[in-house]
């Protein structure tokens, strides 16, 4: 989460009108993050009590391609998941527009994140558990989405990022984008519905090591389940020197089974996938880290994370191949 765009207290009020959620106390801009503008809102109802939203514009995003999230977010929080549904106006709206910007006022789930090195197997294992619910009450989702930045967006960015790399680390890149359309040519039996796409640890909220939101739903598409498992996996279990470490790891995994248990086709693409979305991520960090303008990119200056750290795991998931449990 971050500032790229100002929001005064005369914009959100003219945006607050429209709501009947009571009169603004204050609002503070959220740091860290990377692709949307976030506030915290205290509101102060008709019986004199707080409370507390979060207020995101999206940088990356029209109007026209906003309803997915909004729709996805309200039928997975009324199916029991932790994620921010939009609140709707008096008229029943939740995509509200300002300064430019699509923007939805959202609740503030209560917890705090947990840094990537206090990750523990419980974590991991609440991790996965949520997901799975996540995906299971995203199966019959009526909409789908193609990913921003999927198969077509890397294989695009890919060949302009690999003319600006070292030899080796060009032909690793170009390699994987190649392996990935190899197994998708080979129709395995891999379940599709909607994915988060980039639950990180920094996406979710804990109170101890109970999951209390999943955040940042807005890279959510229609793909391959299993991928988003290997998101988790590849941030989640990951040790400082890029090593995954396995007692983190599978407690994700069986966690995660014993909601949605892995079908044959998963177990066998489950080292190839792994391998994907270490790439895709790398691939993601590689585009401002060399400079190179981020399409659709509205305002701001891009977040810079280093790529290094994904090309670490993506090398550890080709060298050492861990079956699912």
């Amino acid at each position: 989460m971050a500032v790229y765009t100002e929001v005064t207290e005369q914009d959100l009020n003219r945006l607050l009108a429209d709501f009947e959620l009571g009169s603004l106390v204050t609002h503070k801009g959220i740091e860290g993050g990377i692709e949307n503008t976030n506030y915290f809102v205290t509101l102060q109802g008709d019986d004199g009590g707080q409370q507390e939203y979060v207020l995101t514009l999206f940088e990356e995003f029209g109007m026209d391609e906003m309803p997915y999230f909004v729709e996805l977010t309200g039928w997975l929080a009324e199916r029991g998941c932790p994620v921010p549904a939009p609140f709707k106006d008096r008229d029943g709206i939740a995509l509200k527009q300002l300064n430019g910007r699509p923007a939805l006022l959202l609740p503030r789930f209560r917890g705090h994140h947990v840094a990537q090195q206090e990750l523990t197997a419980d974590h991991c294992a609440a991790a996965g558990k949520a997901l799975a619910q996540l995906h299971k009450a995203g199966l019959d989702f009526y909409m789908r989405r193609q990913a921003h930045r999927g198969v077509f967006w890397w294989r695009r960015e890919s060949q302009r990022v690999a003319q600006l790399l070292e030899a080796d680390e060009a032909e690793l890149l170009l390699r994987e984008v190649r392996l990935f359309d190899e197994l998708r040519e080979a129709e395995p039996d891999l379940p599709m519905g909607a994915i988060h796409g980039d639950l990180f640890h920094d996406n979710a909220l804990f109170d101890g090591t109970e999951l209390t939101a999943i955040l940042d739903v807005y890279n959510a598409a229609t793909a391959y389940l299993m991928y988003d498992l290997a998101i988790v996996a590849n941030d989640w279990c990951v040790n400082p020197d890029g090593t995954i470490d396995a007692g983190r790891e599978q407690a994700l995994l069986a966690a995660y089974a014993a909601e949605r248990p892995f079908t044959d086709g998963e177990r066998q693409a489950w080292p190839q996938l792994t391998r994907a979305a270490a790439m895709r991520f790398w691939l993601s960090r590689l585009i401002p880290w060399l400079g190179l303008e981020q399409a659709g990119r509205q305002s701001g200056e891009m977040k810079l994370k280093d790529p290094v750290e994904l090309k670490r795991i993506l090398q550890f998931r080709i060298d050492h191949t861990a079956p699912l449990p």
